[in-house]
């Protein structure tokens, strides 16, 4: 991390270090802990799997790429959501659907980025798009919906 507390440029870290999810949770130390950067008009995220991440030698699980571009979308909606609204805080978002496509096996010894944009949106959702790349070849895509949830939802103040 280059900078501590709350003026970090993670996402994950500035507004939800106690968050225990899977895929991007700071405070979960068994998982996947993506750091997602806003970036001109999108957000990225550089990761490197370990041994553990693999389907088969040397390739990428598929539902790991899958979780990382559904955590690292729903940030990306999350940021946009509170910019959108002027808050100092980004809203609690869920997923509400998302599709992957699998377009080549992603090597787990290469250099990994994820991308996000938003495509379109509206006060309370966002529709992300978003790549997964192995050194600069986009081997899974995703596009997903991500919603703020309100008080009684499971989800509501997560972070």
């Amino acid at each position: 991390m280059e900078v501590t507390g709350s003026m970090t440029r993670y996402l994950q870290d500035r507004f939800a270090p106690h968050n225990r999810c899977f895929g991007c949770g700071p405070a979960n130390e068994k998982g996947l802990r993506i750091k997602s950067i806003p970036e001109d008009d999108e957000v990225v995220c550089d990761w490197t799997p370990k041994d553990h991440h693999q389907a088969f030698e040397g390739m990428l699980n598929g539902g790991i790429c899958g979780a990382l571009l559904d955590c690292h979308s729903n940030w990306t909606a999350a940021w946009h959501l509170m910019n959108l609204a002027g808050a100092e805080t980004p809203p609690c978002t869920v997923t509400a659907e998302f599709h992957v496509k699998m377009k080549k096996p992603t090597p787990i010894d290469a250099s990994l980025r994820l991308r996000a944009r938003v495509v379109e949106s509206s006060p309370r959702k966002a529709v992300v798009e978003s790549t997964l790349e192995a050194e600069g070849v986009v081997t899974t895509t995703c596009r997903g919906v991500f919603v703020a949830v309100k008080p009684g939802h499971p989800a509501y103040h997560r972070w």
